[in-house]
């Protein structure tokens, strides 16, 4: 409902009445438009139910209302939101931080269509050899079959499975698994027996065989289908052949290296893929040399430079590139070389020279950059050139200059992804939508913040208006309007406590952001802790970091910074965790396996070695982002583990003793104790003629996911779909006696995540949740040894608030003797660490470089950093 605090609206607005979805409670707001609005308050609040569930929802289904049915059922729709009504609100486009479907052909160029006019460039006005004909833009795509290399398709990369790699012990026999690609299991029993039925020796080393034998053995395509009698000797196999014996069953050959394409390209098991990419051999494509295109595409060259080079470079790199294209003494510079011009095309470059203020021709480009090039090609060339220009200069300006074309939305953050699609609106000339944006300073340094404000501006100025959900207290202060929702998470927040200009918050107690917001919460200031030791790594190179040397303190907390592509997430998240990890036996990122394909490039592999204070450490903790599950199956309940001890509790019950249950009859993933109708899932699809399918409580269960034997065992009078139900922080006193329970609840709320219900699906959790739930999880546990916990970002998406709760637990791991180190751009973080290594001085090529490193007063003090003027600004109110 609308605060008493809440000033008199402007007339120009957009007016919510009674919305109520997730845990808004009835809420009536006015909202002004050409303004730029931000939403705050602590995580699980509801700023996000009221920005995107409800305003953006409703605009979106007001859209789909009029388009036709048919091409409804095409388009990914939000839902219709619990709401009474809305009046005033127009079109909207949402910028979340979502990934979508993670593709390796999704590129930066694709997502901002810079691909498409870089294409357009080289078709229209790039240098042809003699006597090749003009390609169209198509054919300088990699994605189409008119542009891929016919090599590798279009790939970049070609894939060896050699003899070496799938034996590599030739003196071992096929029985004792000389083939070692083949699986491991009955399949591979079954691929050996087939071979006894066909007559080759198995019992032979496999080097004495005869390579005819060898090479059709590892390498046919056929798949002959033969007898198989299981567990019978070679001799007693030919006796039962001969006399024609039932066979155990009929077994299907495949051979080594059909059996690993097959796999990798085909196979839902991420461990699988993972197996069998061990023994393919990747290298550059030798016919394009890794740049995906046909060879008569990478014969043309603009700038001198053909296609795939310029799509390798930095995006500061490609803007030099095309700003002597782009200035108007490359216009001159054809008149003077004796071209004549039509007068149409004189006088537009005349218009544009004035425009630009330009005069003379002291800038002009070398000719020898693009020789040979007619009028119309020069022509081209520059409004070409022109636009790309203001796109590109847009991307560099949001800090983002370091990206090159072609670099794979799935290697961005979700905060680098936002600003691309943010850098595309700005150049799309849109007026009267509203935007709603998630947090677009998430990942941003502070240095790249004032550009981040100056292109929302440039959206407002453009007739626009902006619903930014935003925990930046500098982006909250210079905002026009303020809704701060809360007071708490969950069911004790859904309120807005104010809608106003953001000084009036200054009067609303209840606030929890009042306090951050005029600095009465402050950072508290502490002495740096001194370290048991120190973890060197020497002669690092990743990425931008070239034989880098670097040293972390151990029982300390370290915080890395620089601003956005400066080496940070290629020191901490990549070669520290890849060093460490191989010396400890673990393998990193297990789960990127589960996103292998045959488009991806070679994995990087982190040069250099850690040669001191390896031995101070005998666990290493990677706390990141990824989903904790990717199916709603998977629940915070789940992955602490929580939820094991709760159905014990219930198969514990006289009732449930008395019926013979065992724990497995209490969870929805097993037959015996779920509901038939949706299998456990609580809801069932409905498939609507020329309509998206949609989602329903299943009929039979009605969501609670159980069968009614199941639900009919309570414990402390709730059944096991009751207590799925429930918060965290309403599980602490229902669980008070049960030690192990509570434990995990207890850590749960104190991270900031009471707000949860125990059965929320992984699915609707944002990477900040799942995150905090992981450190959660490793917070509950009794550490075994010093552990050295790694964090990229861990304050993404938290509430002033919610940070500090944060650091409280991190700083519980440190006080038991452990070593915890964050990537982090959060200053109010910075401040409290123990020690600073600020990398860059800028990013990509700029980067890559320890500026200095310290405790947060002496980096604060370095001229050198970029970082320095932010955090002495935040040390200076301790």
């Amino acid at each position: 409902m609308t605060s008493r605090h809440t000033p008199s609206p402007p007339s120009n607005m957009v007016r919510v009445r009674g919305a109520r979805e997730h845990n808004l409670k009835n809420v009536d707001v006015d909202i002004p438009r050409d303004s730029l609005v931000v939403f705050t308050g602590v995580s699980g609040s509801g700023k996000s139910s009221l920005a995107f569930s409800t305003l953006y929802a409703e605009a979106q289904r007001r859209y789909f209302e009029s388009v036709a049915p048919y091409a409804r059922r095409l388009i990914d729709q939000v839902g219709v939101p619990d709401v009474d009504s809305i009046d005033g609100l127009p079109p909207a486009v949402a910028l979340q931080q979502q990934r979508g479907t993670p593709s390796t052909r999704s590129s930066v160029g694709s997502v901002t269509t810079l691909s498409s006019l870089i294409r357009m460039l080289y078709s229209r006005a790039g240098s042809y050899p003699p006597g090749q004909p003009m390609l169209y833009a198509e054919d300088f795509s990699p994605n189409t079959p008119q542009g891929a290399c016919p090599e590798c398709h279009g790939l970049g990369r070609v894939y060896e499975v050699t003899e070496a790699l799938m034996v590599p012990d030739p003196s071992l026999t096929i029985r004792q698994r000389a083939v070692a690609s083949w699986p491991l299991a009955w399949q591979g029993q079954n691929l050996r027996d087939i071979l006894v039925t066909m007559g080759y020796d198995v019992d032979k080393p496999w080097r004495d065989l005869p390579k005819k034998q060898r090479d059709w053995i590892l390498f046919t395509e056929e798949t002959p289908t033969v007898p198989v009698y299981a567990g019978l000797s070679p001799e007693d196999t030919r006796v039962a052949l001969k006399r024609k014996l039932e066979p155990s069953y009929q077994g299907t050959f495949s051979g080594a290296r059909r059996y690993i394409l097959h796999t990798f390209t085909h196979s839902q098991s991420a461990l699988m893929k993972k197996r069998v990419a061990q023994f393919m051999l990747g290298s550059p494509c030798p016919l394009c040399d890794g740049k995906r295109l046909k060879r008569e595409a990478l014969s043309v060259t603009f700038a001198g430079y053909d296609i795939g080079e310029l799509s390798q470079m930095p995006l500061l790199q490609v803007a030099q590139v095309l700003k002597p294209v782009a200035d108007d003494a490359y216009l001159q510079q054809a008149d003077e070389a004796g071209e004549v011009l039509t007068h149409q095309q004189t006088r537009d470059a005349r218009e544009r020279r004035v425009a630009h203020g330009a005069s003379g021709h002291a800038n002009a480009p070398d000719v020898r950059h693009t020789p040979n090039l007619s009028v119309e090609k020069r022509l081209a060339a520059q409004r070409i050139a022109q636009d790309l220009l203001e796109r590109v200069s847009t991307l560099t300006d949001l800090g983002l200059g370091y990206l090159a074309l072609e670099r794979s939305t799935p290697t961005l953050s979700s905060g680098e992804l936002q600003r691309l699609r943010l850098a595309t609106q700005l150049g799309s000339q849109l007026f009267g939508v509203i935007y709603v944006l998630d947090e677009p300073s998430a990942g941003l340094h502070p240095a790249d913040g004032e550009a981040l404000f100056e292109a929302l501006q440039r959206l407002k100025a453009a007739g626009n208006t902006l619903f930014v959900v935003e925990h930046d207290l500098e982006t909250m202060r210079r905002a026009d309007w303020l809704i701060d929702v809360g007071p708490a998470a969950g069911e004790h927040g859904g309120r807005v406590l104010y809608s106003g200009p953001p000084s009036g918050l200054a009067q609303v107690d209840e606030s929890q952001t009042r306090a951050y917001l005029f600095a009465d919460q402050a950072p508290q200031s502490r002495p740096a802790r001194k370290p048991s030791d120190w973890l060197r790594l020497e002669g690092i190179s990743r990425n931008n970091l070239n034989s880098l040397t670097v040293e972390f303190p151990l029982g300390c907390f370290t915080a890395v910074t620089g601003v956005s592509g400066s080496g940070k997430s290629s020191l901490v998240s990549q070669a520290l965790l890849e060093l460490v990890g191989a010396h400890l036996g673990r393998v990193v990122n297990d789960r990127e396996a589960e996103e292998l394909s045959l488009e991806d490039d070679a994995p990087q592999v982190s040069d250099g070695q850690v040669t001191a204070g390896l031995d101070a450490i005998k666990r290493l903790v990677q706390v990141d982002q990824k989903p904790i599950g990717r199916t709603p199956r998977s629940n915070l309940a789940t992955y602490t583990g929580l939820f094991d001890q709760v159905r014990k509790l219930y198969a514990a019950t006289p009732e449930a003793k008395a019926q013979g249950y065992d724990a497995g009859q209490f969870s929805f993933n097993v037959a015996k104790g779920r509901c038939p109708t949706c299998e456990g899932e609580g809801f069932v699809s409905v498939e609507l003629l020329f309509m998206p399918s949609v989602y329903a409580p299943c009929p039979t269960c009605h969501g609670a996911r159980y069968n009614p034997q199941t639900l009919a065992i309570s414990w402390q009078g709730l059944n096991i779909a009751q207590v799925l139900q429930l918060t965290v922080d309403e599980a602490v006193p229902v669980f008070a006696e049960q030690p192990g329970i509570r434990r995990s609840l207890q850590v749960l709320s104190d991270i900031g995540l009471g707000y949860l219900r125990l059965g929320q699906p992984a699915t609707e959790l944002s990477g900040g949740e799942a995150q905090r739930i992981k450190l959660a999880t490793e917070l509950q546990r009794n550490a075994r040894g010093a552990t050295l916990y790694v964090l990229d970002e861990p304050t993404t998406g938290l509430h002033p608030r919610d940070v500090d709760r944060l650091l409280a637990q991190l700083n519980v791991l440190v006080m038991a003797g452990h070593t915890v180190i964050v990537v982090e751009h959060e200053m109010r973080v910075v401040a409290q660490s123990d020690w600073v290594i600020d990398m860059g001085p800028g990013a990509g090529d700029q980067g890559g470089r320890v500026v200095v490193a310290g405790t947060p007063q002496k980096v604060a003090a370095s001229k050198k950093s970029r970082t320095a003027p932010f955090l002495a600004q935040v040390l200076g109110n301790i």
